[in-house]
């Protein structure tokens, strides 16, 4: 979310947040480093995913609905679909207040952070961004969500 602008779409404040929810879902050092660690400004496991879900709904219905909006096309739309599909199985699993622990230790988790991980690397080479760089903070997203 830095060198192109995520507005080139019409619903860009949406694909901010589903793009950061998916950064840290996919990012297994972050996760350590920083959920498992207790660090601020980064919410936690359940506040990536209502980040995910929150505005689009995607926990009721497919992506696909939004190619054209927030996604660039079918194949990304998919790949947030499975991704979606895989966190939301985990949660309701080890419940939305679970420690971050719980979520890591699942037998689902390596999974869900691929899925989240190759629809992260689609939608940030999609926007001109380095997929690998670190998440960045919820003020920084607040930040880039603000601005037009």
């Amino acid at each position: 979310m830095g060198v192109m602008p995520l507005n080139d779409m019409p619903w860009w404040r949406w694909r901010g947040n589903v793009r950061s929810a998916l950064h840290m879902l996919s990012d297994p050092g972050f996760q350590q480093n920083v959920w498992l660690a207790g660090v601020d400004g980064y919410g936690d496991v359940t506040d990536a995913v209502y980040r995910l879900v929150e505005d689009t709904w995607l926990d009721n219905w497919s992506a696909e609905k939004y190619v054209g909006t927030i996604f660039r096309d079918s194949q990304e739309a998919a790949l947030v679909d499975t991704a979606v599909l895989r966190v939301l199985r985990i949660m309701h699993q080890v419940g939305p207040d679970a420690p971050v622990s719980a979520y890591m230790a699942h037998a689902g988790w390596p999974e869900a952070v691929r899925a989240a991980r190759d629809a992260h690397v689609r939608m940030a080479v999609g926007d001109g961004d380095d997929p690998d760089t670190a998440p960045q903070s919820l003020e920084v997203l607040r930040i880039l969500t603000r601005v037009a």
